[in-house]
């Protein structure tokens, strides 16, 4: 298999691994603290609104937009993958068969970038969750399910190896 279908077939399986573990983190935090994980459909909304209008003030009074949930669960997963693409970009695919937690870990947390300065400002939260009503437990939620990012991106490599 040429290097590119490897790279492509490794991101697939890391980043929806990766996403997986993701979305057990964010149950278990429910279970545990009652704090319910981000609500994919007003990702959906967000970026169903992107032609017209790229921030909003808050995306949950934004008008909604057909098929939201879909839109949103989709970007997730195609966001996880494109992580774990740009992870092996600077890992290298060899990294899949020597997956090494504390890189993974390293990337998972370092992906917080984004929520903190993209998508949370968009949605109207502002920057890092300055304008959620407890900032400093939005940004701890955020960088800890980063770091689960990160945990699924070696598990998943780990479960590939073991299923070769």
């Amino acid at each position: 298999m040429s290097e590119f279908w490897q790279w492509i077939g490794n991101s697939l399986v890391l980043g929806i691994g990766a996403t997986l573990v993701c979305d057990i983190w964010g149950q278990f935090v429910r279970l545990v603290t009652g704090i319910a994980p981000l609500d994919w459909r007003l990702v959906g909304r967000w970026i169903g609104h992107m032609p017209r209008a790229f921030t909003h003030d808050n995306i949950g009074k934004a008008q909604p937009v057909r098929a939201e949930t879909a839109l949103g669960w989709s970007a997730h997963y195609l966001t996880g993958i494109a992580l774990a693409a740009a992870m092996l970009g600077i890992y290298g695919n060899d990294w899949v068969a020597a997956p090494r937690l504390s890189e993974a870990l390293a990337f998972g947390l370092a992906t917080v970038l984004l929520p903190f300065f993209v998508m949370q400002p968009a949605l109207g939260a502002g920057i890092a969750a300055a304008r959620t009503p407890r900032p400093m437990r939005a940004r701890l939620l955020s960088v800890l399910t980063h770091g689960a990012f990160g945990v699924g991106l070696w598990c998943s490599a780990v479960l590939a190896n073991f299923f070769q």
